[in-house]
């Protein structure tokens, strides 16, 4: 498609509508309700939580190869 600074304004409001009728059908719920229950899923996940525990050296898939040294 295509990018936005080179839409019309009436196709920029077009796709501004086409995701309204899209959110319009989302269900809602209270954040007081939801909050506690991502709450209480993140920490039931939490063990399992690379981002808190760590990915071990030999899993990791990013690890850096080689070394770098800046004299």
């Amino acid at each position: 498609g295509k990018m936005a600074q080179d839409m019309t304004e009436k196709e920029l409001l077009k796709m501004e509508l086409d995701q309204l009728k899209k959110e319009v059908k989302n269900e809602r719920q209270m954040v007081s309700k939801t909050g506690k229950e991502i709450k209480e899923y993140i920490e039931s996940m939490a063990g399992e939580d690379p981002l808190l525990k760590g990915v071990p050296e030999d899993k990791n898939p990013f690890k850096e190869k080689g070394g770098c040294a800046i004299s």
